[in-house]
């Protein structure tokens, strides 16, 4: 994790820097991606107050504190910043499993005269949305299905975006 130490009315401290880049190094366990930290570490009159600042992995968050002493003040900051980096991945996790859980519902079907050659085809009626095609992709990002059928916000036609099998991702749409 990339982290930037700036102080205001303190004067700067090697082992300042060395605390807050050990401390924030455990939450490198919680974030997919590399992030980058900005701690103001800050003095006024008889409060020290520590503001940190993360970015990175979709997501960022501020965590703030002021108390009587330089070091709690970091410490409860980082509590509230792993409080808050935990919230965030449990609503991931939880919307992924309700996408997942609404696909893997099976609709009534009624038989077909393509069942009765041997063939058989599941019907699955899905709701689409008007969405642009990044939002499309980002939904792709949360969901393990291949394809993602949306309205284009842009267009207003039906849009099929699937995952292609070197990871990239190709768009179907009408032509005009």
């Amino acid at each position: 994790m990339q982290t930037s130490v700036t102080f205001k009315n303190v004067d700067s401290s090697e082992t300042l820097k060395t605390y807050v880049s050990n401390k924030l190094d455990r939450f490198d366990k919680y974030l997919n991606n590399p992030a980058e930290a900005n701690v103001v570490l800050s003095v006024e009159k008889f409060r020290h107050i520590a503001e940190i600042n993360l970015s990175g992995d979709r997501l960022s968050i501020v965590g703030k504190e002021e108390t009587s002493d330089m070091y709690s003040a970091i410490d409860m900051a980082l509590d509230k910043l792993e409080k808050q980096i935990k919230k965030s991945r449990e609503k991931v996790r939880s919307r992924r499993a309700d996408m997942r859980g609404r696909l893997n519902e099976i609709p009534d079907r009624e038989p077909s005269a393509v069942e009765d050659r041997e063939r058989h085809i599941q019907v699955k009626n899905i709701d689409y949305k008007p969405m642009d095609v990044e939002e499309a992709a980002m939904q792709m990002d949360l969901m393990d299905d291949s394809f993602m059928v949306f309205t284009n916000a842009r267009t207003d036609r039906v849009n099929v975006l699937y995952r292609r099998r070197d990871g990239n991702y190709g768009l179907i749409q009408p032509r005009k």
